[in-house]
């Protein structure tokens, strides 16, 4: 068993999807699609941009040499917004959104939050015409970005989904590598479809390691239609910044796992 979490096991991840047979869609495909993909098998490939941008420009030049296309959400935040690597990402032909978090940086101001939106939506549309948005789990505040939306409709700003509100987790399977893991949705606050959860749990739908997803693919007990989230700061095949990131992500699970247990 090779080490996980380097782009080399991502590739790998990637061809075993191809292999197994699978439709790669961005998420503004799945939007406008979505009455044509009854029966259809197909994964939806989600980035959340948090941090280190340029781990997400070598995931989608992995994805670009494979003949894929995948979705990138891009928070305002240095280490995410790195305007020439946007570029780069958009020019290999993947979708890029707003990685949203407007409610946490306007400490609840739902007014404040909505006016910060639409600024950075207006941003980035400079590079993409962005249709969709995802929200960032912010786990150290309390506020939850998803809670604009009760006082406001994103639909007025031209956006076609936010895959919190808009998959039907019902028929799509969601995995998500949240805390260095597939498994990670017990130290996940917002990175997770609680509805759900508990059904797939029952099915036998966990898996830990990148290696259990392939093998999975590979025993045809993946389903067939699945949302897959990366961090693509997690996946790096340089050794000093794989230790550092798995060091960090170990302390961060601990204290998200008393979050949750907390709440």
């Amino acid at each position: 068993m090779s080490r996980d979490f380097t782009l080399k096991k991502y590739a790998e991840l990637l061809e075993g999807l191809k292999e197994g047979g699978y439709r790669f869609l961005t998420f503004e495909q799945y939007c406008l699609g979505k009455e044509s993909l009854n029966g259809v098998r197909f994964v939806i490939l989600r980035h959340d941009v948090d941090l280190k941008a340029e781990n997400s420009l070598a995931t989608a030049k992995i994805e670009h040499s494979l003949g894929l296309v995948a979705s990138y959400y891009f928070r305002v935040v240095e280490q995410s917004n790195k305007p020439e690597i946007i570029k780069a990402i958009v020019e290999m032909g993947h979708e890029i959104g707003y990685h949203y978090e407007d409610m946490a940086i306007c400490v609840g101001d739902a007014e404040k939050s909505v006016e910060h939106f639409e600024k950075q939506l207006a941003y980035f549309r400079q590079f993409y015409p962005v249709k969709t948005i995802c929200m960032h789990g912010a786990p150290r505040s309390k506020f939850d970005g998803r809670d604009l939306w009760k006082r406001y409709d994103y639909h007025d700003f031209g956006i076609i989904g936010e895959p919190y509100f808009d998959v039907d987790f019902s028929t799509v399977f969601y995995l998500t590598d949240t805390g260095r893991r597939w498994d990670g949705f017990n130290v996940s606050l917002r990175d997770k479809v609680p509805i759900y959860q508990d059904e797939w749990i029952r099915q036998g739908l966990v898996f830990h390691s990148t290696d259990d997803v392939i093998g999975a693919i590979k025993k045809e007990k993946l389903p067939k239609q699945l949302m897959m989230t990366t961090h693509p700061q997690r996946w790096t095949d340089r050794p000093e910044e794989w230790l550092k990131e798995k060091a960090a992500q170990s302390t961060k699970n601990m204290v998200k796992g008393l979050m949750v247990w907390l709440n």
